[in-house]
């Protein structure tokens, strides 16, 4: 492209934008909301992903041995499990243990464990931790399978439920941002076809002339384009405020919660919002332009 004809579509772009300055500030608008929503599904499915797989990497097994077994029993059964494929590590969970980390759980209302005078009704146990989490379920049934073992629980339940939550935001939030990409293309299409039935007549004289469709297309693409990289820049910079403001009101209430880190995370997500508005910006152009080249 030569240095003469790109100043050429500059200008047309701006003096395009002057001309339909309502149009285009309702571009730009429905451009950074569309993006603006899409960001924050985004956000809040990448953060529920990572919650998701800091939760499956903590989850363990608790191993209920049988009242009856014996101390050797219970030995050469930890003994086993610790020589198990997959198994990180094996930690033996006495009765009395488990009842004082049962009364540290009620808090206020350990009174309710006096009932039970000096009984222990609980139990003694392994704590077994996998190497990786898609072995636990593997593992659990395994070890429920050996001798001396009464039962082998794990928190897998909650996990794919909280995957399952995940899938759901996933698929409606994709679905949302299509429908607000489908909407934000019709406006800025409308915009842009605006500008080239204003100049029809133009247009088709240049046609008649010689000029290549791309000369014709090119300032009406940049001029999408411009539209949607602005209302992506508006989006990235309500997205880091809104990002910002969330991370600080969590953390003051959830100081452990694994949210992403705000950098390189924003960092990301605004290249990914504005080169979003840039291409939704050329495709509505686009949209646009295709009936009136035809001449």
């Amino acid at each position: 492209m030569k240095l003469r004809t790109g100043e050429y579509f500059i200008q047309e772009v701006f003096r395009s934008l002057r001309r339909n300055n309502w149009m285009s500030f309702a571009s730009i608008g429905t451009v950074a909301v569309s993006l603006f929503v899409l960001g924050v599904f985004l956000i809040l499915v990448l953060n529920m992903n990572r919650m998701a797989s800091t939760l499956e990497s903590q989850v363990q097994i608790s191993v209920y041995l049988q009242d009856d077994l014996k101390k050797q029993q219970r030995i050469d059964l930890q003994s086993d499990l610790e020589k198990m494929q997959g198994i990180d590590t094996v930690k033996f969970v006495d009765k009395d243990e488990a009842k004082d980390r049962l009364s540290e759980r009620l808090g206020d209302q350990k009174y309710l464990l006096d009932a039970l005078g000096d009984k222990n009704p609980l139990p003694d146990a392994f704590e077994v931790t996998v190497k990786t989490p898609e072995m636990v379920e593997t593992a659990a049934k395994a070890i429920e399978r050996m001798e001396g073992v009464e039962s082998a629980k794990y928190g897998q339940d909650v996990v794919e439920h909280l995957f399952d939550i995940t899938r759901l935001m996933r698929i409606f939030g994709l679905v949302l941002m299509l429908l607000l990409a489908g909407a934000t293309i019709f406006i800025i299409s409308n915009t842009i076809r605006l500008t080239v039935f204003a100049r029809r007549k133009e247009i088709a004289i240049m046609k008649y002339v010689g000029a290549t469709d791309w000369f014709i297309r090119w300032p009406f693409l940049m001029e999408g384009i411009v539209l949607g990289c602005v209302g992506g820049i508006l989006s990235a910079l309500a997205l880091r405020s809104f990002y910002a403001a969330m991370a600080a009101k969590i953390y003051s209430t959830l100081a452990f919660f694994p949210l992403l880190p705000q950098y390189p995370f924003m960092n990301y997500v605004t290249v990914a919002i504005i080169i979003s508005g840039m291409l939704i910006g050329a495709i509505g152009s686009a949209f646009s332009l295709k009936r009136f080249l035809e001449v």
